[in-house]
This record gives C-alpha cells, structure tokens and sequence, in this order.
C-alpha cells in the first residue's frame, strides 16, 4: 500500500513539474526569483522532448508499483498519462519536437515579457 501511493505521489508531483514547465514563466511574471528555479526546469523539459531523453521519474515510478505488486508499463509519463488524453494515437518523435517547440515557445515569449519590462520600465 505504501509504494502504491508514493508511486501515485510520484505521477502527481510528476505532472506538477510538467505544469511547471509549461506555465512557469507566468509565475515568474509575478514573482521574479521563480526564474532561478524555472529556467533550469524548462530547459530539462525541452531538452528531454527535443532529444529524446528518459526522464528518470518514469523508472522510479514503475519501480514503486512493482514494489507495490502492480506492474509497471513501458514509455514516459507523457506517452502513459497525457498523450492517451490528449492524442488519440502513440506519441512520435515529430510530436515530441513538436512539444519541446512549445515549451521553448511559451517560455521564450514570456522571458522575452520580462527582458522588455527590464529594458522600458513604466
């Protein structure tokens, strides 16, 4: 029962880092200090779609649910959690650049926010 629920613990906090890099910058929008903490997360997040990296939590995770006596499953997180959500299909290496651009995207219009406030302050 316990490595069941720290595995669940795992996806959650999981996704909550995925959230993060994806919509970290708005936060760092208000609370600028957050950038020390999102620039490195946003550039993992892009790094592992755009270079096809395993994300370690994936392991642990799947090692926590054989722990529990469930069986673990093959793939990332995005392709077991979200992409059945989100794409109907398995996720390809075209979509995964695909993900890794919005991430840069996103992050970099909202970087590109703050450095033009820090240029012309009102």
């Amino acid at each position: 029962m316990v490595y069941r629920l720290a595995a669940d613990a795992l996806v959650l906090l999981h996704l909550g880092f995925i959230l993060f890099v994806l919509l970290g910058g708005l936060l760092v929008l208000k609370w600028h200090w957050l950038a020390w903490l999102h620039l490195p997360a946003a550039a993992w997040g892009a790094a592992v779609e755009l270079f096809h990296l395993y994300c370690p939590l994936t392991p642990w995770e799947n090692a926590l649910r054989r722990a529990a006596g469930e069986q673990g499953y093959d793939g990332g997180f995005i392709e077991h959690y979200l992409i059945p959500l989100i794409y109907p299909s398995g996720l390809t290496p075209q979509m995964q650049l695909w993900l890794g651009g919005v991430v840069l995207l996103v992050n970099g219009l909202v970087y590109g926010t703050l450095l033009l406030r820090r240029i012309n302050p009102r």
